[in-house]
């Protein structure tokens, strides 16, 4: 396939493009930040609902991320990203003026208002779904090769960047808290964002035919999605996100109720613990920007950087279950910031990996297959991250009933996350090669990868 992004020439896009993009992202983490993050907590406090009300309905947005391979599909049957980017944007924000109202509708009208949030945050998770994926497929089709490490940390950080700003923000308009002053501050963070996003998206993506790729009638859903399903590379790879993403959220829940029992660190203290472990995060991706960004060399591969995150932080796994042995004097604060800076690495070079492989398999009729793709790969991301909370957490509880003490609960839970990470590396090892996948370890090739 040739190297030429049909959108952007040459070269692929611009830094300047790139940083465009990212802002969507910002668009899109200040609105879920909002929803996922300040109105759990309006919930559980302001309202006293019981704790199992947002837990249910965060866990119904990633249920939801299920579709997102028919979102790609659909991306992939009109040509262009655009249109569906914009709309899972307005679905989003309505989604999150509508959760506020149902928050607010809850306390007085409980059908009423719990129907209005079922609604709101499956349209949350839809929006999340079609507009996460087709501008993830937007990149992998426009960045050049050499630059998928940066653009995935670019996006990344922009992402948290929308998380950072909006929380303390939204939090400092909600005092003294009303109803109304929640879905107004929800309204003006939720338009602002989507007018950001389309603002950012202009230009980008210049308007085609929406004509299919390939000749004759499109094909449906499901023989598009068993034809992807049935590419082992396209499998292997989903198998890889699942597992690893399964390891990395598994440890979210745990962590500081870890740091708090068995070393005694108070809230505050575990709060900057979880600071240290996300700084760490931004080393990494930092890191695999910077080394990846010129294209050269044997370290620009973004293959050994995925097995590299996921080997690192299997061992930081393996490390701060140690500690938990070894007492006060254990190190761990510094395996924390290692699981930080592997996970980071991990995280950055896999999606830059997934830009570079959305485009691979061939499709008989010559439609593409990009989005269709990046949307099973992000089903796998999102489920896997629902669900490794929960598992991290009952685990703990499980392996306290068996075990009886705190120390051995903890560790059992961090060595299978090792165990599951070091499973993760392996499928990566396989990843990117010709065939059955047993090429050597080695970096992408550009005929290969777009």
């Amino acid at each position: 396939m040739s190297t030429r992004s049909p959108m952007s020439g040459c070269s692929g896009f611009s830094w300047v493009t790139i940083l465009r993009l990212g802002l969507v992202q910002t668009a899109l983490g200040a609105i879920v930040v909002l929803i996922t993050s300040t109105l759990n907590r309006v919930m559980v406090v302001e309202l006293a609902l019981p704790a199992a009300l947002p837990g249910g309905l965060v866990a119904l947005h990633y249920a939801v991320q299920a579709l997102r391979p028919r979102w790609g599909y659909g991306s992939d049957l009109g040509r262009r990203r655009t249109p569906w980017i914009v709309g899972g944007m307005a679905l989003l924000a309505l989604g999150g003026v509508g959760a506020a109202l149902g928050t607010g509708l809850v306390a007085v009208q409980p059908e009423a208002g719990f129907a209005l949030l079922v609604a709101s945050f499956l349209a949350v998770g839809i929006g999340v779904g079609a507009a996460g994926t087709s501008l993830l497929v937007l990149l992998s089709t426009g960045v050049a090769p050499h630059r998928r490490g940066a653009a995935a940390t670019i996006v990344w950080i922009m992402m948290i960047a929308g998380f950072v700003v909006t929380a303390p923000a939204a939090g400092h308009l909600l005092d003294p808290f009303s109803s109304s002053r929640l879905v107004a501050v929800s309204g003006g963070v939720s338009l602002i964002a989507f007018l950001v996003a389309v603002i950012a998206l202009r230009g980008v993506e210049p308007a085609r035919s929406a004509a299919p790729v390939g000749p004759g009638p499109a094909q449906p859903f499901a023989r598009v999605l068993a034809e992807v399903w049935a590419e082992p590379e396209a499998r292997r790879f989903t198998v890889f996100v699942f597992l690893a993403m399964l390891a990395y959220s598994a440890q979210e829940l745990i962590l500081e109720p870890f740091a708090g029992l068995v070393f005694a660190m108070s809230p505050g203290a575990t709060t900057k613990l979880s600071g240290l472990q996300n700084g760490g995060v931004l080393t990494g991706m930092v890191l695999v920007a910077l080394v990846t960004a010129n294209g050269r060399g044997p370290l620009a591969a973004l293959r050994l950087w995925t097995v590299t995150g996921c080997l690192g932080s299997a061992a930081a796994l393996a490390g701060i279950a140690a500690c938990g042995f070894a007492g006060p004097a254990a190190p761990l604060r510094a395996c924390v910031a290692g699981l930080g800076f592997f996970n980071g690495i991990f995280a950055v070079a896999a999606i830059g990996q997934m830009m570079a492989l959305a485009g691979t398999g061939g499709a008989p009729d010559g439609e593409s297959r990009h989005g269709t793709r990046m949307g099973v790969w992000g089903a796998a991301q999102g489920l896997a991250f629902g669900l490794g909370g929960f598992l991290g957490a009952a685990g703990v509880d499980l392996a306290r009933l068996a075990f009886g003490t705190v120390v051995p609960a903890y560790a059992a839970v961090f060595v299978t996350e090792a165990l599951v990470f070091l499973a993760a590396a392996g499928l990566a090892c396989r990843i990117g090669g010709h065939g059955a996948g047993a090429r050597p370890l080695g970096p992408l090739s550009v005929q290969h990868a777009i």
